[in-house]
């Protein structure tokens, strides 16, 4: 009797490079769960089947990063918005620009499109949300709300609301009809970066950086439950398409969550590290993540995951699929979203004031179609996947197959021996063995060849140390015929910087020994005074990264001190030493900009007030730190990749000290 092969719950399907750059946005189609679309630091937008390794078409025309991507339901559109604030709409079945949306004055975060009618909505660094209509090329709405960077938008599933998510730390729903905010949901701690609806119930579901999931009932428009502990911040959730459970994207790992009460049912482990999205299809869940310029797609066996219960299973699943169970008939409903039989009515437009918004359509469209092409790339997949849908099928759509899945470590090697050791029927039969040529390895998938250059910042991970080589370790052999070095050579030779090295890393723990025991006494400003006497700039990083945990640790005396540190950081080459600086400083300027300004502009007072005097002191030194960092924050603003968006951001920030 045969041995059946195991196979595994979540498995890594592939792992392609995107771009000649870093990635910095990606989507999944979520109606196929087979579509992969992502942009990237060399201004292109590329289209990928997922499981193949080639890519499908390649868009250009964005003269800057593309720092966000989405896909239309049917995936017949794709929207891209880059740092400069332009939106472009790329037709994938005509293989051709659409339209090309400005108005945004900072960076495209988020993008989504109406689930009926031809609009898009853009949230911006500039904190605004705009509603486009794609058929007229114009801006029909603009929603003022948020204080800080859009970070994700969605449409209602009826399409009649829009849910807005930001770094200010709420969520806002917005009532497209009425051209009005309905309602605002407070409670995160911390950058709120993915909402969700329920695809039948009034229900939405939030995502933030403080590791927490809140679900709000969108009629009471109070907060139902919260979820507390994940593993890391939030940046991907999405609904079972019944509706039975919610499944967050943590790090290394997939949870399954209910709501009423809350309660996680599953937890997978997936090595996905940090999942950007996430599609469901096929009973399979489709995650993507990307580091640098690849991409790696995974995949989660939903038929064996738990998605009701009381309890969550272990981490480590058992070997048997699991039967569905059906939802809970006694837990409470809410009303139904109604969907409309048609297009959804078109909002109405407004008196345009921007000339970047009063723009002929027929102006513009030559010179979007001279700047943005659709660089097929592979015919074969893209007539595949796009070309069948302008022709008449008379046959029943073809379905795609699930993935397979691999087999359980140990039980490959198993059946692979179980079936070298059968006889052969043919043992006799000997075929002649023909010459076969090696062939050569074909190389990594890549949308544009570029030459490997040393970076200009070394990045904070990596798989292999900036500027050294193991040759440069190991003893060299001048002379070929030299009899080879014994044992102990070898290793004197190996260990000669080695004492260095210790040193030098015994220093550093003293001195973050002589940190900690300023600081267990309670005084946080004295910690950092010694840190910043030390004159190392790593243990400088190592006390920043603690207090930037904690707001509350901040004081206007301790920016004093810091501001200085921060523009050391700001300049340095070591990319975990800018990230420090950026978060520091941004801290900085949302806890205290506005008790500086406020303080500068109020006018004297009357009579002797030393605690005034001295915190007006602070402010005058902070406000003189501030314009000096100002103008090293302007000019790398113009950076691309993660540090140019961030730069732009405190950019923005500090616009008030002009």
């Amino acid at each position: 009797m045969a041995t059946p092969v195991v196979t595994k719950t979540a498995w890594k399907l592939q792992e392609i490079v995107a771009h000649a750059s870093n990635v910095s946005s990606l989507v999944l189609g979520k109606a196929s769960g087979r579509l992969l679309a992502t942009g990237g630091d060399d201004c292109r937008v590329n289209l990928w089947s997922i499981n193949k390794p080639n890519c499908i078409m390649s868009l250009t025309g964005h003269t800057s990063p593309v720092e966000s991507v989405r896909l239309n339901t049917p995936e017949e559109l794709i929207v891209a918005g880059s740092q400069s604030g332009s939106i472009r709409v790329w037709d994938l079945e005509a293989a051709k620009i659409l339209r090309t949306l400005m108005g945004h004055k900072a960076n495209i975060c988020s993008l989504d499109f109406h689930p009926y009618g031809e609009f898009v909505a853009s949230g911006s660094q500039d904190t605004n949300i705009k509603l486009w209509d794609i058929r007229r090329k114009g801006c029909v709405f603009r929603y003022r709300g948020h204080s800080q960077a859009v970070r994700c938008l969605r449409f209602s599933p009826d399409g009649k609301w829009l849910a807005s998510a930001a770094d200010d730390h709420t969520v806002k729903l917005w009532d497209l009809t009425a051209g009005k905010m309905m309602s605002e949901f407070p409670g995160h701690t911390g950058p709120v970066n993915v909402v969700e609806f329920h695809p039948n119930e009034y229900l939405l579901a939030s995502g933030s950086s403080d590791r927490t999931i809140r679900f709000w009932d969108l009629e009471k428009f109070q907060v139902v439950s919260c979820i507390e502990g994940e593993p890391g911040p939030v940046r991907s959730v999405l609904f079972n398409p019944d509706g039975c459970c919610l499944y967050s994207g943590c790090q290394d790992s997939l949870r399954v969550y209910g709501w009423e009460p809350e309660r996680c049912f599953d937890v997978v482990l997936v090595n996905w590290g940090k999942v950007a999205d996430l599609a469901i299809c096929n009973d399979q869940l489709i995650g993507v993540a990307f580091s640098q310029s690849n991409v790696s797609s995974y995949v989660v066996d939903l038929t064996r995951v738990t998605r009701t219960g009381t309890v969550a299973r272990d981490p480590v699943q058992d070997h048997r699929p699991l039967a569905q169970p059906l939802p809970n008939p006694s837990a409470p409903l809410r009303r139904i979203y109604e969907r409309p039989s048609t297009t959804c009515s078109k909002p109405q437009r407004v008196k345009q004031n921007s000339e970047s918004e009063r723009r002929s359509p027929s102006s513009e469209d030559d010179r979007d179609e001279r700047e943005s092409r659709a660089e097929i790339q592979n015919a074969e997949d893209y007539n595949e996947i796009f070309q069948p849908k302008n022709s008449i099928s008379r046959t029943p759509p073809r379905r795609s197959e699930p993935f397979p899945a691999p087999p359980e470590d140990g039980e490959l090697d198993a059946a692979t021996a179980k079936e070298a050791a059968k006889p052969s029927p043919a043992m006799d039969v000997q075929f002649p063995v023909p010459n076969l040529e090696v062939l050569p390895r074909p190389p990594v998938v890549a949308s544009t060849p570029a030459p490997k250059a040393e970076p200009a910042i070394i990045p904070a991970t990596r798989n292999e140390p900036i500027g050294l080589k193991a040759s440069d370790f190991l003893p060299a052999v001048k002379i070929p015929q030299q009899a080879e070095l014994v044992d102990e050579d070898a290793m004197s030779q190996i260990r000669k910087g080695h004492d260095t090295m210790c040193v030098v890393l015994t220093s550093r723990h003293k001195n973050l020994d002589t940190v900690r025991a300023v600081w267990t006494m309670g005084d946080i400003k004295t910690s950092v005074d010694s840190a910043v006497a030390i004159n190392d700039l790593s243990v400088v990083v190592d006390l920043l990264n603690i207090v930037n945990q904690k707001a509350s640790l901040w004081k206007l005396d301790l920016c004093t001190t810091v501001l200085p540190q921060i523009e050391k950081l700001l300049q340095s080459k070591y990319e975990s030493y800018v990230q420090t600086g950026c978060t520091s400083l941004k801290l900085i300027l949302q806890r205290f900009l506005p008790l500086i300004t406020d303080m500068l502009a109020a006018p004297p007072s009357v009579g002797v007030d030393i605690s005034r005097e001295e915190r007006l002191h602070k402010c005058r030194l902070c406000y003189k730190q501030l314009k000096s960092i100002s103008g090293l924050v302007k000019s790398k603003s113009g950076l691309s990749g993660r540090h140019g968006s961030t730069f732009r951001e405190l950019h923005l920030l500090m616009a008030s000290l002009d």
